[in-house]
């Protein structure tokens, strides 16, 4: 039996929750900063903006003591990006040597450029980190419908134990030596998807869309490989596989936020009316490290334009169009 803690009560960790819960032999934690939320989802036996109709089991523990960390088997991080870095410094205190602690955020971390691994890393002082990432939204795994993802790490014995505490027959985990590759992958194809989610809303077709996702793997590869990622990981579960399940869902935050801008809300009120949006969060960061790593991104340029400095999704459209054409494999110099 493994003592796990997952930190977050969204949908995300709560459905990693129930995923150890059937396993059926294992001691699980919910934390949630908001004692309020906690509350709720005990009143409620499920959350009702999360995962409406999921049941949360009293199995489950929830709580809003930071301390129920100490002396756990597993720490989960199931905390959206721009969170992860104050959430570890509340975490540092109870993380021990022995824990395995994992991450399933998606992000690149602004100003400093780093990933969720490193942040955490960085803070916590953990040499035992598994990074957890593909195709994988919450409101299908809390469900049991069969997913496949990921588990990453530079420590092979720690990825296994993951992939042994975790997966099962609704959530088979590939292991995967290539962290930095994973999290590039997981963080980047939320830009893409907001690109698509603007393409439907402007009414945009399926050629659009498939241009769109293709050049947008492109991208991502590119950058990856230039960050030092391994360019194979990208045709994988945590490239491809994350980029098309983001691109299509109805479940995809990023895809509806994108889709509300491309009917012409403000990328800002277009956040506040979906929640969470990673690839909001991480374009600019994204541009910024292509910036330095001196890597041409045209999709993640025209995005960051008109989320942050009010061009219009036609006119990003036009400029992506209008580029000199060249062959397909060919990068301009």
């Amino acid at each position: 039996m493994a003592d796990i803690v997952i930190l977050g009560s969204g949908g995300f960790g709560l459905s990693l929750a129930l995923t150890a819960l059937r396993k059926g032999r294992h001691k699980i934690t919910v934390w949630s900063k908001f004692q309020q939320e906690i509350d709720d989802i005990k009143a409620n036996g499920e959350h009702i903006q999360k995962l409406p109709g999921v049941k949360i089991p009293p199995e489950i523990n929830l709580t809003s003591d930071i301390s129920c960390i100490e002396n756990c088997d597993i720490l989960i991080f199931g905390i959206p990006s721009s969170f992860t870095r104050s959430v570890a410094q509340l975490a540092k205190p109870y993380v021990n040597d022995k824990m395995v602690v994992v991450n399933t955020g998606k992000g690149i971390e602004e100003g400093t450029l780093k990933l969720m691994s490193e942040v955490i890393t960085e803070e916590t002082g953990t040499d035992k980190l598994v990074v957890l990432s593909g195709p994988s939204h919450a409101e299908e795994v809390a469900r049991a419908i069969p997913t496949t993802i990921v588990a990453a790490s530079e420590n092979r014995e720690c990825a296994k134990y993951i992939q042994q505490e975790l997966g099962g027959n609704t959530l088979r985990i590939y292991l995967n030596d290539d962290v930095k590759g994973c999290e590039l992958g997981g963080a980047l194809k939320n830009i893409i998807a907001l690109c698509c989610g603007i393409c439907d809303g402007m009414g945009g077709g399926d050629n659009t869309k498939a241009a769109l996702m293709t050049r947008g793997i492109h991208e991502i590869s590119r950058l990856g490989s230039a960050a030092g990622a391994n360019p194979v990981t990208f045709s994988g579960l945590t490239g491809i596989g994350d980029l098309i399940v983001t691109c299509t869902s109805v479940h995809s935050r990023n895809a509806r936020a994108g889709k509300l801008i491309g009917q012409g809300i403000s990328p800002e009120d277009a956040v506040k009316q979906v929640g969470t949006v990673e690839g909001y969060c991480c374009c600019h960061s994204a541009y910024k490290l292509a910036q330095k790593l001196g890597v041409e991104m045209p999709i993640t340029e025209q995005l960051n334009r008109v989320l942050f400095h009010g061009g219009s999704a036609q006119e990003a459209i036009t400029a992506l169009m209008s580029r000199p054409m060249i062959y397909e494999h060919e990068e301009l110099q």
